[in-house]
């Protein structure tokens, strides 16, 4: 049978208050430890998904800034060529406008040049007239008249010999 000694009930009674001092010393401070290590790991976890949330939204941002600085940056491109191309062409209409310009000057002053040229070929062909046919009448003519004269004949026949070449 079964022997209950006084040993017995003592280890029992050490057992039970061994187990409540546990309970109360070890048993809730643990728990209370495990459970708020517990909660600090499911809010660090969290705090991760939020902040990976946030990562992930200034990805987004960042992405589309450059994107729009990329569009940006095409756009200047070819607003610069355009305006290239315009100030170009400015300059060349330019160029064009003084290269004619001067061409016109030039002509002007060659038709100058030629109108003094035939003015003093007058001139003098007028005063070989005069000295020609004061030779061939014997006698000096009066030069001022005669140089009219043969000016006026010369420029009669200059018209029809011009025309005579073109």
């Amino acid at each position: 049978m079964l022997d209950f000694s006084v040993t017995l009930v003592i280890t029992i009674i050490n057992i039970i208050f061994l187990s409540l001092i546990l309970r109360v010393i070890l048993w809730k401070p643990v728990t209370k430890f495990m459970t708020e290590r517990a909660k600090r790991v499911q809010d660090s976890i969290a705090q991760a998904e939020r902040e990976k949330a946030q990562a992930g939204a200034l990805l987004s941002q960042y992405e589309a800034k450059l994107k729009n600085a990329e569009a940006e940056a095409e756009a200047v491109m070819r607003k610069a060529r355009a305006e290239a191309g315009t100030e170009a062409e400015r300059i060349i209409a330019e160029s064009r406008a003084a290269a004619e310009q001067t061409l016109a000057n030039a002509k002007k002053q060659l038709e100058k040049e030629h109108e003094a040229a035939m003015e003093l070929f007058r001139k003098e062909a007028a005063s070989l007239v005069v000295a020609a046919a004061g030779r061939l009448v014997g006698r000096e003519i009066n030069s001022d008249d005669n140089e009219q004269y043969a000016a006026m004949l010369l420029n009669e026949a200059s018209p029809h010999a011009e025309a005579g070449k073109n």
